[in-house]
C-alpha cells in the first residue's frame, strides 16, 4: 500500500499568524523566533516554522514535521539570498 504525504505549503509569516505561532512554541517548549518567518502549513494548519536571519525552528511535536523543517530552511536560505545586497558605504577623506 502506497499512501501519500500531506501537501505542504510555505509562505511568509503574518501578524495574523501569531497567536498561532505562540501556541506552536508553547508546543514545541520554546519560543517564537526572533525576526521574519516562514511557515509551514499542512491541511491549512500552521505545523512548523523557521527564522529566516537564524534559521530556528519551531514545530508542532505531535506531527512529523522533520521533513517541513528541511524545507523551510532550505526555503529561508533560498529566500536570503535573493535578498539585494545592501551597500554599504564609507566617508573617505580628501585632501584640500
Amino acid at each position: 500500500m502506497i499512501t501519500s504525504a500531506p501537501a505542504l505549503t510555505l509562505r511568509s509569516a503574518t501578524a495574523a499568524d501569531a497567536p498561532i505561532l505562540e501556541l506552536l512554541a508553547a508546543l514545541d517548549s520554546s519560543s517564537v523566533p526572533a525576526g521574519d518567518l516562514v511557515v509551514a502549513e499542512q491541511d491549512g494548519r500552521i505545523v512548523a516554522a523557521v527564522a529566516l536571519a537564524t534559521l530556528d525552528a519551531i514545530a508542532d511535536p505531535f506531527v512529523r514535521t522533520a521533513h517541513a523543517v528541511d524545507m523551510l530552511r532550505q526555503d529561508a536560505i533560498s529566500r536570503r539570498n535573493a535578498r539585494p545586497a545592501r551597500r554599504h558605504f564609507r566617508l573617505v577623506p580628501r585632501a584640500a
